[in-house]
């Protein structure tokens, strides 16, 4: 009896000095720290036991994403290519042991509609801006899909998006570890060599060129023989490719793999916290002289703007419309700040409601205002994609702040869902328009004007743009086509000129095979021909883009 009481007093001992973590030690004990261990969840586990094929799977995927996007940013591979990512995290999900939620296919319908709205235009702007789109909905579908989010509220949901990527870099290190633990679970404990010669692959590979570049910077001796001994190894030759997509697939597996290890943590808290609101006098208080003033401003907006009573002096209606939009765009943008911050920091007042709901429908005003006012400068200067895109997101804001006011009487209103559906709908509604062919459309309607009585929308002398019209993208080539006949340009005419100046005289510039610049009338038309041609010839197969095809045949 008293051994069994010794050992389990020694027991106990032992545990309380391997837990102590502060305080001074008893004169000649050691103090035992246990290391701090992340805590496991169910899913970390999963991916710890399912490492073979899920490792296996990332490198796949990432060999896939090299094979559809290297090089090649908007052509018939992208679209595939989501929807192989869409097909990997299903399958990932499943291994993990999580359901796929039936809301998720919002997302996933919408990812695939933004990779197709890639494939079918030419427009950069609309390319990046698609992009964009496909890496927020694919952050805030795994989010959706790894935690219940049914509680988190917009700023939370934001926080975390960007927490999530961010958070992902630090789990770089997890594929090793895993696949450490894969092999204890199947009973290979013996150290092995391959996992050592592939880590030293991976880790030697970016510092050797690191320390490589340093040394080629450091010395003008040196950096000429490592680049001549460079240009006859790879220049030239399909190795500087290889290495390419080698670095390629080794960043996205890392990438792929990280990223799941990372929400498999589930670090994110799931609970609804009603956080410390502070005294509504406060934000009354900041609020009321604001709402004045916006009242009296929207006053004479309405008498004198929109009533038509205004009487302008020293400008013109395209000068006066040009110079209040922008800072009407920024007053909208904080106000939109003032409500969401009033509403969500403090405590729920009656008259701070009002005052909101006030400043809100001040709002209105001004983004009407601001719309009028680029309306106007649009009558007098013509349509670009700049000003198509200000008045799409003035609508947007438009309909958000419509929501910003739902929540203030509502407070279970999933905010951030609903600016979700909202900005990805407007957003597939703008990238599948084209703006380019209407703005070509538009603008070259208006080219026999002269003088302002033309009796139309528009209130400009003709239009005369023709640089613009140069930049255009292959997306305004259908609306452009007959207007190039018309002008004597001719796309065979354009393709013989730039091949006879290139072969003869090397790289030579567009000015010198066309003898003037882009913005002439004379031609602004050889130089997009020319542009649209090249961009079709370079096309390939993986980089077969719908827009450049259509574009090229309608003016071949």
């Amino acid at each position: 009896m008293s051994e069994n009481l010794n050992s389990h007093e020694k027991e106990a001992g032992q545990q309380t000095y391997g837990q102590q973590t502060y305080g001074q030690p008893m004169y000649g004990q050691p103090v035992y720290r246990q290391p701090v261990v992340t805590p496991q969840t169910e899913q970390t586990e999963n991916l710890k036991k399912h490492f073979g094929i899920l490792g296996l799977t990332c490198i796949l995927y990432s060999c896939f994403y090299a094979l559809c996007m290297y090089k090649n940013g908007s052509g018939i591979t992208y679209p595939f290519f989501l929807a192989g990512s869409l097909w990997f995290y299903c399958f990932c999900f499943k291994k993990l042991e999580i359901s796929l939620k039936k809301d998720s296919v919002f997302y996933m319908i919408s990812i695939i509609l933004l990779g197709l709205s890639t494939f079918c235009t030419a427009d950069a702007r609309i390319i990046a801006m698609n992009k964009a789109g496909v890496w927020v909905l694919t952050i805030s579908f795994l989010l959706h899909q790894v935690y219940k989010d049914g509680n988190w509220t917009f700023g939370r949901y934001v926080g975390y998006v960007t927490l999530a990527v961010f958070g992902s870099l630090g789990e770089i290190a997890r594929p090793f570890q895993d696949f450490a633990a894969h092999r204890r679970s199947r009973g290979k404990k013996g150290k092995g060599t391959g996992i050592y010669i592939v880590v030293g692959i991976t880790l030697g590979i970016p510092l050797f060129c690191v320390i490589g570049l340093l040394l080629m910077s450091a010395d003008t001796i040196f950096y000429d023989i490592t680049y001549g001994i460079v240009e006859k190894m790879f220049i030239g030759t399909g190795l500087e490719n290889f290495f390419r997509v080698l670095f390629t697939v080794i960043l996205m597996f890392f990438m792929a793999y990280c990223i799941m290890a990372y929400l498999c943590k589930k670090t994110f808290s799931e609970e609804y916290k009603e956080r410390k609101q502070t005294e509504a006098v406060l934000a009354i208080t900041v609020l009321a002289p604001i709402m004045v003033l916006y009242l009296v401003f929207c006053g004479i907006q309405i008498v004198f703007l929109f009533l038509g009573k205004m009487i302008l002096e020293g400008y013109t209606y395209a000068e006066y419309a040009r110079q209040g939009f922008f800072q009407l765009l920024v007053v909208c943008i904080i106000n939109l700040a003032l409500v969401l911050s009033g509403h969500a920091y403090f405590k729920e007042n009656k008259v701070l409601k009002g005052m909101l709901t006030v400043v809100s429908a001040c709002t209105y005003i001004m983004i009407a205002s601001s719309a009028y006012r680029m309306i106007l400068y649009i009558q007098h200067f013509y349509l670009t994609f700049l000003r198509i895109f200000v008045l799409w997101a003035l609508m947007v804001l438009f309909i958000l702040l419509t929501g910003v006011i739902v929540s203030i009487f509502k407070k279970s209103f999933p905010l951030f869902k609903y600016s979700m559906v909202v900005v990805t709908i407007c957003y597939l509604a703008l990238s599948f328009s084209h703006p380019d062919y209407w703005i070509a459309k538009c603008n070259l309607a208006n080219l026999g004007n002269t003088g302002s009585s033309f009796d139309g929308f528009f209130r400009a002398e003709s239009y005369n743009d023709y640089r613009y019209l140069a930049g255009l993208s292959a997306d305004a080539a259908p609306a452009l086509a007959e207007f190039l006949k018309e002008e004597g340009f001719s796309l065979s005419e354009v393709e013989a000129k730039a091949a006879h100046g290139a072969g003869s005289s090397g790289h030579v510039s567009y000015y010198e095979i066309f003898g003037g610049s882009r913005s002439s009338e004379e031609c602004w038309g050889s130089y997009y021909l020319a542009a649209l041609s090249r961009d079709y010839k370079d096309m390939g197969v993986r980089g077969f883009n719908l827009s450049k095809f259509i574009g090229y045949q309608s003016v071949k």
